[in-house]
């Protein structure tokens, strides 16, 4: 089973490798394709845009860039570690589970 099925939009998770080691910052956005995910205020770039109609001055964007989702793991919201993440199957209803405790994580969705 892949890692990114598991990471979902607005799940808590660490930086485990790179320079944002450590880092924790909320999901923002999940590319399946390319298995990449953003994360908020973690691998921050500087994009230089040139004056246009959309945006006069010009000037130096500061904006998250996407990471490898192998390089970031989910915060347990009980254990507030980082964790590996099992389903867990009950009367129809797939959650996704601490690997360690069992807590459950916040989004489900039917099998």
């Amino acid at each position: 089973m892949q890692t990114a099925t598991l990471l979902r939009k607005g799940d808590l998770v660490q930086v485990m490798v790179g320079r944002a080691k450590g880092k924790s910052g909320k999901v923002l956005r999940v590319d399946r394709k390319y298995e990449r995910v953003y994360v908020e205020k973690v691998n921050m770039v500087k994009r230089h845009l040139k004056p246009s109609r959309a945006n006069p001055q010009g000037g130096v964007l500061e904006k998250e860039a996407p990471m490898r989702w192998s390089n970031v793991m989910p915060v347990c919201p009980k254990c507030a570690k980082p964790v590996r993440l099992r389903h867990q199957v009950t009367k129809e209803v797939r959650q996704r589970a601490c690997g360690k405790c069992g807590a459950l994580m916040a989004a489900t969705h039917n099998v």
